[in-house]
């Protein structure tokens, strides 16, 4: 065993150990408490019920509450309200009454409660855009980036990893010999900087094998409002991930990651 396939293993038992699960009997739902951390740097919770075949998924309408509690009106806005609706396009999210909802089978549940937790975890990120010195979301500065560098890219790619499950990523740029995959982060947090080197680790070889080109990843950080930690910038480095923060961004330095052959 390699240590890629240890670091994997590793992560598995970490969210394993860090999984508590409650069943409230009356109403026949299970709570999960995840190791993912949330807008109010609290865990991750969603909930579960099954009848029949039917596996509902869902937030109990806490990622929108939050958002609301910080003063963030959705409804409000145009253009975030087009950022949610992509996100929850790409992990087969539906939004009702405020709720963040999926349905599964006993198959595909792994799979969709990861993208449930995604969907969670990247419509939070919206936290940002309540400080009025922000009028974008972060996503649309880098694409606005990318195309006055006139570079050829795929948004909201999806590819599928070794586990078996969907990863999205913000763009992918595919070159001759390489491929990159970039996510750009809001903010940076521990749970944030895990599920992006656990997500390219896990398609890495998948994708080597299938179009025979080395596979990079990149993480762009906005730093405009919040200095990132030094241990997770190091964490990128640890596995080989390339990051800039978006102050770099006319750096030659960082133009030459972006320089896919």
């Amino acid at each position: 065993m390699n240590w890629v396939d240890e670091g994997i293993e590793s992560y598995y038992q970490w969210l394993k150990d860090n999984t508590a699960i409650k069943e409230d009997n009356e109403t026949g739902w299970f709570s999960i408490s995840t190791p993912f951390i949330g807008l109010f740097n609290d865990n991750i919770e969603i909930f579960a019920k099954k009848e029949g075949d039917k596996i509902t998924l869902s937030d109990d309408g806490q990622t929108i509450s939050n958002l609301s509690l910080l003063g963030i009106d959705i409804a409000r806005s145009s253009k975030r309200k087009k950022f949610i609706n992509c996100i929850l396009n790409n992990y087969g999210i539906t939004l009702g009454d405020g709720e963040l909802i999926v349905n599964a089978t006993k198959k595909d549940f792994p799979q969709k409660k990861h993208a449930l937790i995604s969907a969670i975890s990247d419509i939070s990120d919206l936290d940002v855009t309540a400080k009025s010195t922000i009028e974008s979301v972060f996503y649309e500065d880098v694409k606005e980036y990318l195309e006055k560098k006139e570079i050829i890219f795929t948004s909201q790619f999806i590819a599928k990893g070794s586990t078996g499950l969907d990863f999205c990523f913000d763009f992918q740029i595919a070159g001759k010999k390489t491929e990159m995959v970039i996510k750009s982060f809001n903010s940076l947090n521990q749970g944030a900087v895990e599920r992006f080197l656990f997500s390219w680790q896990d398609i890495k070889e998948t994708r080597e094998s299938q179009t025979n080109k080395v596979m990079r990843s990149l993480a762009i950080i906005n730093d405009a409002t919040n200095s990132p930690k030094k241990e997770l910038l190091n964490a990128f480095n640890s596995k080989n991930a390339e990051f800039f923060l978006w102050s770099m961004k006319d750096k030659k330095e960082s133009a030459n990651i972006l320089d896919v052959a």
